[in-house]
């Protein structure tokens, strides 16, 4: 918690404002009991109307001024909370951006979300408390020391309940702390399983399963209903608790004090100054029990979102910008990569060399790492064994961006965005004219079906690419890859939903396009890669064979299989053509 309010420093100034609002809201309440009694014991007891009125006044100035600094109180502390819950969903979201797959991978997306949003709404509401944080133990304070200060033994009785009261809020709050923790790891598993039913409906749908994800859907929700009943339960009981032993108070305050008035040991005025006194501390006691309700929840959610904060992100860009004049060669030395908790590595000492022009294709069997491989290159994930050259200089040297700028990736699932169809090529490059779109969009064979909608490259995408079929994502994905001309191009597995002809239009046109480039295709239709100047076979993270299709027909068994299991014999001795 200390680590997220050192966090309010730009908010300084406001916190500074806030507190003498507040400051200046809780004297002005302090100042009304006493006016109160003096308007009782020297005004309506003797008769003088004068003074009754002109006590009056001093209490509408001072209401007045209270009213003032209540304003200022709130629009302070509104600032506060959501300028601070807006930097800090900032901070969030350029601290996860900066992740590798691997940190990723280790929160999970449903828990990353939940942070970025639930949490920091918890922040936010505890916040806007700011009020109740500083005028409650002002009040209460202040009300004990002036009901001492009317009369020292009524105030007594109070003094002597609140230990009760302080060992009734810290005790429930101590109780309460550990049941937040649970209910937001619930709430993780709530919108877990969510978001798989939302993105997995059509399976769902396919397969009947309707059922099924309901009941563990009810499992979930049910898990994280138990847990909020259990702590509204436990926090529920703080405030009648704290009620009975201020009312009991109150009434023995109230029975003592009505026996002095009688017997003329005190003015009327006094009691009710003193029972006035009790109930602003009364109110200041719920606030402060209201606040420590907020407080184990934001306990928690602090700890939550300082977990992503200082999370050491494991894939830091070095300083070099600029490769020289070196372009296009790519050398694996090597390279051995594990993730996380794996039995076994994913890729293991792959090395080889791509040079500037030449196409390189990856193919094996499903788990074989290619993905993986293709992966390392831009450093989604850093090889825990060997080196990845870039140019000639280890990829780690290099700065991030500079790095990724040097690459056109298409990943294995087309990934695009709400927009439009020129929007989504564009993401490629900064600042893309309407030239380079349309001429990315005719490499990657996509300009007949984006001219056949309606709107052209300005039709909308839906979220996701929903009303746009496989293949055609997958020619916007590669569009999008094309129009940055990178020395390197990537593409993962990302021909898969062409039909043939598509596909060598495609590939025909992209030859021409990166005559000067480097690329890399990872594929499983063996007609795809047969052309390719190199073409790397990987069996369980292991290079089993390099070559041309030529080269590789004759001496790797796995490639050959693989070949044959698409293609006949004299199909797969034309070399593709």
């Amino acid at each position: 918690m200390k680590k997220m309010f050192w966090r309010l420093r730009p908010f300084i100034g406001l916190v500074i404002c806030s507190g003498l609002f507040i400051i200046g809201n809780s004297l002005a309440n302090l100042q009304m009991p006493a006016l109160l009694a003096e308007i009782v014991n020297n005004g309506v007891a003797l008769g003088d109307s004068g003074f009754v009125i002109r006590t009056g006044f001093r209490m509408l100035a001072v209401a007045f001024f209270a009213v003032c600094c209540s304003l200022g109180t709130t629009y302070c502390s509104s600032r506060i909370a959501t300028g601070f819950s807006s930097k800090l969903r900032d901070e969030l979201f350029y601290k996860v951006q900066s992740f590798s797959e691997g940190e990723v991978d280790r929160f999970g997306t449903a828990s990353l979300i939940t942070r970025s949003i639930n949490d920091v709404s918890q922040i936010q509401h505890f916040l806007m408390m700011i009020r109740s944080m500083l005028s409650a133990p002002i009040t209460a304070i202040g009300g004990v020391y002036l009901a001492f200060s009317c009369n020292a033994q009524l105030a007594m009785i109070v003094f002597a309940a609140m230990p009760l009261i302080v060992l009734i809020v810290v005790g429930i709050s101590r109780f309460s702390i550990p049941l937040t923790r649970v209910m937001q790891k619930k709430l993780d598993q709530v919108n877990l399983v969510l978001r798989e039913k939302l993105r997995g409906v059509r399976v769902i749908r396919a397969f009947g399963t309707e059922q099924y994800e309901e009941a563990r859907f009810a499992r979930a929700n049910e898990d994280l209903t138990g847990i909020s009943m259990q702590m509204q339960r436990t926090m529920g009981a703080m405030s009648p608790l704290v009620m009975i032993v201020l009312n009991c108070a109150t009434v023995f305050l109230i029975y003592v004090g009505g026996i002095k008035v009688n017997n003329g040991l005190m003015p009327y005025g006094d009691i009710m100054a003193v029972v006035e006194y009790v109930m602003q501390i009364l109110m200041s006691m719920m606030m402060i029990s209201m606040i420590f309700i907020r407080i184990p929840r934001a306990v928690a959610s602090a700890g939550r979102i300082n977990a992503i904060l200082d999370c050491e992100t494991a894939i830091e860009g070095g300083s070099i910008t600029d490769s020289g004049e070196v372009r296009g060669r790519l050398e694996f030395r090597n390279v051995t990569f594990s993730y996380e908790n794996a039995d076994e590595p994913a890729v293991k000492n792959i090395s080889f060399t791509a040079e500037k022009g030449q196409t390189v294709a990856i193919i094996g069997s499903t788990g074989s790492g290619k993905t993986t491989l293709l992966n390392l290159i831009p450093r989604f994930y850093d090889a825990q064994e060997g080196q990845i050259l870039i140019d000639g200089i280890d990829h780690r040297e290099y700065d991030l961006k500079a790095l990724r700028d040097k690459i056109g990736f298409a990943a294995q699932k087309a990934v695009l965005f709400a927009g439009s169809v020129a929007d989504n090529i564009a993401y490629g490059l900064d600042n893309a004219t309407r030239e380079q779109v349309e001429h990315a969009a005719q490499i990657a064979q996509a300009e007949d079906f984006i001219l056949n909608k309606i709107g052209g490259y300005d039709s909308p995408i839906e979220q996701g690419g929903q009303n746009l079929s496989g293949g055609q994502k997958q020619r916007i994905s590669i569009a999008r890859a094309i129009i940055r001309r990178p020395e390197f191009y990537l593409f993962d597995d990302s021909f898969s939903a062409l039909d043939f002809r598509t596909d060598l239009e495609l590939r025909r046109a992209l030859a021409a396009e990166t005559e000067n480039s480097t690329v890399l295709i990872v594929a499983q239709r063996v007609s795809t890669i047969m052309h390719a100047d190199q073409i790397l076979v990987l069996e369980r993270g292991e290079l089993v064979g390099k070559g041309t299709h030529q080269q590789l027909m004759q001496t790797c068994e796995i490639y050959r299989e693989i070949v044959l299991s698409q293609l006949s014999e004299q199909e797969a001795t034309q070399n593709g053509r």
